[in-house]
């Protein structure tokens, strides 16, 4: 008769790594650990629990919004937050927080989803959307602008829409779903961009503490494969965008070595930035109120070029000078005078 470990080595009996009891279900991405479901799930809970007791996340009392856009990561996200809250006691009064960019098809159905997690979790929800915020919904700006640089509107829209909504709830802070891969891509952009004032604090599990409200992830060494399965559909609006690259990258890395995401990580955490080396000084926008490094944030000069039917006035580096000297050549050219 063949021995159980013999069967086990050949693949065909293999119980729990963890309780040696259960038949393994899966194989972990991040350690290859072969383990039951069960296992895995409290493991899951119980390596972001630690993740938030090491890092000193949050304090007893505080108000903490959570980024809901009803995709697989803030999902899960809505559901462990609130888990970990009862069952370790916390003291946190959670809020979901959802932007409604405007995407037919798309945000309707995750909407949905977030509006059940409400109920599920018992957690209430607040919805900021860009029409009400800007005047525009990113159907009309894809309208007018065309598919290339779409990401850069909905990007710049939904990090200053989401500190509105914070503001609106009276939060401390905002807590999103980045996960180990969205980081590791991350670091990988800043290196490849240049960036290295950002390189230095890409990798910080909460960020945003000198702005309006920091924002925290308490999945920063969460694979995304090991975050549970849920209804997501990827955005219609962002088939080419450049993080695009960077993903197909580190997937190719993981395939190679599981453990490359966090080594990833651990390499961005590790960089010596030189103290000369610093991101710009932040103000306020003259127009808005909200934090810029220049005269008007981004979002403002973003929405100045819709409004005024020159939506790629603003795309890249051009600041609100440039695309006001550029609005001034265009309308010169058209009452046939000089441009000076």
């Amino acid at each position: 008769m063949e021995s159980k470990a013999t069967a086990q080595s050949s693949g065909r009996v293999r119980n729990c790594s963890i309780c040696n009891q259960t038949k393994a279900a899966l194989k972990r991405p991040k350690t290859l650990e072969q383990i039951c479901r069960e296992c895995f799930y409290q493991v899951f809970e119980d390596e972001i629990h630690r993740v938030i007791v090491d890092n000193h996340l949050f304090k007893p009392g505080e108000r903490i919004a959570i980024g809901a856009s009803g995709g697989k990561d803030s999902t899960v996200l809505a559901y462990v937050m609130a888990e970990l809250n009862r069952r370790h006691n916390y003291g946190l009064d959670l809020f979901l927080l959802s932007v409604d960019e405007g995407i037919t098809g798309y945000r309707d159905d995750s909407l949905e989803t977030v509006k059940r997690n409400e109920i599920q979790y018992g957690l209430p929800l607040k919805v900021v959307s860009y029409k009400d915020l800007y005047g525009w919904t990113m159907d009309e700006i894809v309208k007018m602008i065309g598919l290339k640089n779409n990401c850069t509107f909905c990007g710049v829209f939904r990090r200053q829409a989401l500190d509105r909504g914070a503001a609106l709830l009276k939060v401390d802070k905002v807590v999103t779903g980045h996960n180990a891969d969205d980081i590791a891509e991350t670091v990988i952009l800043n290196i490849l961009r240049g960036d290295i004032a950002r390189l230095g604090r890409c990798t910080s599990i909460t960020t945003g503490e000198d702005g309006p409200i920091p924002r925290c992830k308490p999945f920063k060494y969460t694979y995304e494969k090991e975050i549970v399965i849920y209804p997501f559909s990827m955005s219609i609006y962002s088939p080419n965008a450049y993080r695009g690259f960077a993903r197909e990258f580190i997937k190719d890395l993981e395939r190679i070595r599981p453990r490359a995401i966090l080594d990833i990580i651990k390499s961005g955490e590790d960089f010596r930035i030189a103290t000369s080396t610093k991101m710009p000084e932040q103000g306020t926008c003259e127009r808005c109120g909200y934090i810029s490094s220049q005269k008007w944030c981004k979002a403002c000069v973003l929405l100045e070029g819709l409004n005024r039917g020159l939506p790629k006035l603003g795309i890249g580096r051009r600041g609100i000078d440039n695309e006001r000297n550029s609005r001034k050549s265009i309308d010169n050219k058209k009452c046939g005078s000089l441009d000076f």
